[in-house]
């Protein structure tokens, strides 16, 4: 199976490195799967979870990160996911996202309301 490599990196550092056989994303033009061999291609990250296929040595799996805006380029079978902020879903604190969205709702923030939906959707999209 052909493979790309992948690397998803917040602002604040390296959320995860390796080698998948696709990678799914929103972009502001809709959702995206990338695999090898996909057209050269940069866009805009739309705030969602983004779910990438995993292979390698360890095997095939699924890894999934709450993305919150950012960029997305690929070229000679390399993936950048260049985010505002990205946290994997094993690191999501499903308490406390449910927390914030009460506040966001009753605070009427669409923003946080937003990140704390994707936060939720990335936690339970791993499951």
């Amino acid at each position: 199976m052909a493979e790309l490599h992948v690397e998803l990196v917040a602002a604040d550092r390296k959320v995860w490195s390796g080698e998948a056989s696709r990678v799914l994303a929103r972009t502001t033009s809709g959702d995206i799967g990338i695999m090898a061999g996909h057209q050269p291609l940069l866009g805009v990250l739309e705030s969602g979870p983004v779910t990438i296929r995993t292979t390698g040595e360890t095997g095939e799996g699924t890894v999934v990160a709450a993305v919150h805006g950012g960029f997305i380029s690929f070229a000679d079978n390399k993936l950048s996911l260049l985010a505002e902020v990205a946290e994997l879903s094993d690191e999501v604190d499903v308490d406390r996202a449910e927390r914030d969205l009460e506040r966001a709702k009753s605070d009427d923030d669409e923003v946080a309301q937003k990140r704390a939906e994707v936060r939720l959707a990335a936690a339970a999209a791993a499951k």
